[in-house]
């Protein structure tokens, strides 16, 4: 079954009306390199539909990357997997949150803010550095939620990995499936947040690897979880208040930090770099000026650095590969808060 249907019905008499004489022939070769590179199967009226978005995209794409050639834009885009969706498609399929207004839920902070760590101002010797917590073991690779949108639970497991790894010198790849399954009755592939999976995992005293529970992206109808092969354990999860200064020294001090951010822009579906000749080629640090505090995803950022003199966050995405920087963005840091990065900021405590 085509994975698109899932998203919307789109009425047959609209999908005939596209005429295939509005296509670009010089793009057919590209069309029919894409589909064949990802698989994708259509229907002959559903084919005209997506081959429009799919052109549409794509002119985007070059007009951003033309305004980056020019110095307009800090980060360039590429075609990738999400190409033939409309970004009200994208955003259905990939964004586990209705747009909270991060600013303006105070509520939370004003229970938790009593057990939280708040952050000063850090010295600027320090805001300078780079960190990577890939390079010291404590990440696993990129994974890919799928139709799930389960990023609250990939946000979670990250976390655990990162710190379970950083106390016992063990990087086990956690179950979000198990997070999934067994968070009913809410959550699951609709809406969480990573604190939802801390808790859980507090509740069940620990979760299982990704082996002993593997993923299938589908809200599973019964919890498995099997508690005499736990991987990992945690006593506690921690708030971050303080905005980019306190995730900075979060990130640096304790490790992989799960937050939430704005994912819902074009510029964010398309974000990726093309590859083919030089491998080396960077992408860029994000920025849009459209792109505030509305969270609509749950990402962990895993360090920071500067490039071409911006600061950015590293972030890592539970898109998979085919998405940003092999699975990774850089989201301009020191800029605001930029898409809310720092708004909600939690980790765990093993």
């Amino acid at each position: 079954m085509n994975v698109w249907l899932l998203l919307c019905s789109v009425e047959v008499s609209i999908l005939a009306a596209v005429s295939t004489d509005k296509f670009d022939s010089k793009l057919d070769e590209d069309w029919k390199n894409w589909k064949s590179q990802r698989g994708n199967q259509y229907t002959k009226d559903e084919e005209s539909y997506r081959r429009m978005i799919w052109e549409d995209n794509m002119r985007y794409i070059e007009q951003h990357n033309l305004e980056h050639s020019l110095g307009k834009r800090t980060s360039k885009l590429g075609m990738n997997k999400f190409g033939d969706l409309t970004n009200e498609e994208f955003n259905k399929l990939m964004n586990g949150h209705r747009r909270i207004e991060a600013v303006n839920m105070t509520e939370i902070e004003a229970d938790e803010r009593d057990e939280s760590i708040e952050s000063e101002e850090s010295p600027i010797e320090f805001r300078t550095a780079t960190v990577d917590w890939r390079r010291e073991g404590l990440v696993t690779p990129v994974k890919n939620q799928g139709q799930c949108r389960s990023s609250w639970a990939f946000s979670a497991t990250g976390s655990i990995e990162g710190q379970w790894a950083k106390r016992h010198g063990n990087l086990v790849s956690l179950s979000e499936q198990n997070l999934i399954d067994c968070s009913k009755p809410t959550d699951g592939c609709s809406i969480g947040f990573a604190w939802h999976g801390f808790l859980q995992v507090i509740e069940f005293q620990g979760i299982n690897s990704e082996e002993t529970y593997p993923y299938t992206g589908k809200d599973g109808r019964y919890c498995r979880f099997e508690s005499d092969k736990i991987a990992a354990k945690i006593t506690d999860y921690k708030w971050v208040w303080g905005g980019e200064a306190a995730l900075e020294q979060a990130v640096r001090e304790i490790g992989p930090t799960s937050v939430v951010i704005n994912a819902s822009l074009k510029s964010f579906q398309h974000y990726k770099e093309d590859k083919p000749f030089n491998m080396f080629l960077l992408t860029g640090v994000y920025y849009d000026e459209n792109c505030n505090g509305y969270v609509t995803d749950e990402v962990l950022v895993v360090g920071f650095g500067i490039e071409d003199g911006m600061n950015y966050w590293l972030v890592k995405n539970s898109w998979g590969t085919d998405w940003g920087d092999d699975g990774y963005i850089k989201i301009a840091k020191d800029r605001g808060n930029h898409c809310g990065i720092a708004s909600f900021v939690c980790y765990p405590v093993v």
